[in-house]
């Protein structure tokens, strides 16, 4: 008997994702606790699981499709998903013959097998039982925006299911023809035809050919999220930055002196992100509405800590959460930077690891940035980035000398925090950052 692979919870709030990858074929044999698709969601991606072994007897849900929580996307059924032996079907067909069936029987079969063989071969050519060719409605809308039959399409989707390059190839495909369609046409209506094809939505073609050089990619579910967050940070904040520098000679000199003692200690890496977020939270607790949220007319001031990292992966950014970063030792924050630093890049992030956050830090400077404007990451009203540490002249005690510099910029929302608060707030930063005594101390 067939299982049904239903599209599990998501988590709170999320009602639908993306089936961004099979990682099983239909006809393959699979077994419990395999990964069988990546579903992609607003934040995260993750994989359902086979529930038991057999064969992925159906996909339901092509690559691209959006499904919601509780839906079908496939089936899996009975067998290893290996064609049986040829003498083991021999035997059978010699058991067969051994045992002579009435002749209204055998005709029967033999009718049901030619209906099983236009099956398989209507379903080949992505057709259902009723003849509908396999398509989202999604496509189906292209196809008859453009007015492509999808009978005359064929499909390169699982199953045979019609996708939306398929459609666009064949578009594609007509608007190079169309031309010299049109010079041969000599029908009195021809002009008229010419015309509407005009007025009719073409895709972007090119003369050149440059076309094929070309390659279109799917943007994934989270680089989409990610787009439109950053567009509505900009349209609904009334977004500012302000900018200062930061000599880190003090806590460079501090952390090579301790490096190696931490990490025999404490079993990870001292870096430049615990001060950052130690003289971050030193601050925040000096101008609590940089650590707010606008919620309609009311300030929802936070008296918690949850520093945001963000964490660069190949799907776009993500901004695991380093909860109650306040109570945290260095090595702890170290650690959990570390550990959601890996979870984030091996697509292993939790909804939990990822939800809440009061203010988030980046650092543009391990990619060598040395100075940005980031943009808020809604709803926290406050977002701090760090820079490349470069040497540059400065004047110290009346003589010039060679220090190690670092740019830092807050971009705030100047509905919540005004500018001398925000530039009061950088300075603190900086006050923390070159006398770790008094990070220790008030951090």
């Amino acid at each position: 008997m067939a299982v049904e692979i239903h599209v599990p919870e998501l988590g709170e709030s999320v009602a639908d994702a993306t089936v961004g990858k099979w990682l099983k074929e239909e006809g393959e044999s699979v077994s419990a606790g395999d990964p069988l698709v990546e579903l992609e969601t607003d934040k995260i991606n993750f994989e359902v699981e086979a529930e038991e072994d057999g064969v992925l007897e159906s996909i339901a849900s092509a690559e691209g499709e959006t499904v919601s929580v509780g839906d079908v996307i496939g089936t899996i059924g009975e067998g290893n998903g290996q064609p049986e032996q040829e003498e083991d079907s021999g035997e059978e067909e010699q058991a067969e013959e051994e045992q002579p069936e009435p002749e209204a029987e055998s005709e029967t079969e033999e009718a049901a097998g030619e209906s099983e063989e236009e099956q398989a071969e209507e379903d080949a050519n992505g057709h259902r039982e009723d003849g509908e060719v396999r398509a989202s409605p999604s496509v189906r809308k292209l196809a008859e925006e453009y007015e492509i039959e999808l009978a005359q399409v064929s499909g390169s989707g699982s199953g045979g299911r019609v996708t939306r390059d398929d459609v666009e190839r064949l578009i594609r495909d007509q608007y190079r023809q169309a031309p010299s369609e049109e010079e041969q046409e000599e029908k009195p209506n021809g002009q008229q035809k010419t015309q509407e094809r005009e007025a009719a939505p073409q895709p972007q073609a090119s003369e050149d050919g440059r076309e094929a050089l070309e390659e279109r990619v799917r943007m994934s579910r989270r680089r989409q999220t990610i787009a439109k967050r950053l567009v509505e940070a900009q349209q609904t904040a009334a977004m500012l930055t302000t900018f200062n520098e930061v000599d880190m000679t003090a806590v460079m000199e501090l952390r090579k002196r301790r490096k190696d003692e931490f990490l025999e200690r404490n079993e990870v890496k001292l870096g430049f992100m615990s001060f950052f977020t130690k003289a971050s939270i030193g601050a925040l607790k000096a101008f609590p509405k940089v650590n707010a949220e606008l919620q309609e007319d009311d300030l929802i001031l936070k008296h918690y800590y949850d520093i945001g990292v963000a964490v660069n992966t190949d799907e776009g950014l993500v901004v695991p959460v380093v909860r109650d970063a306040d109570s945290k030792s260095f090595a702890e924050i170290e650690g959990s930077i570390a550990e959601l630093a890996t979870k984030a890049r091996d697509g292993k992030l939790a909804l939990d690891d990822l939800q809440g956050g009061t203010f988030t830090i980046t650092n543009g400077g391990i990619y060598g940035s040395l100075n940005s404007t980031p943009i808020l990451n809604t709803p926290q009203v406050a977002i701090l980035g760090m820079h490349k540490i470069q040497e540059r002249p400065m004047v110290v005690d009346g003589e010039i000398q060679a220090r190690p510099m670092m740019y830092l910029a807050l971009s705030y929302d100047h509905r919540i925090v005004d500018g001398a608060d925000a530039v009061s707030f950088l300075v603190r930063i900086k006050e923390l950052i070159e006398d770790p005594e008094t990070l220790l101390l008030e951090g």
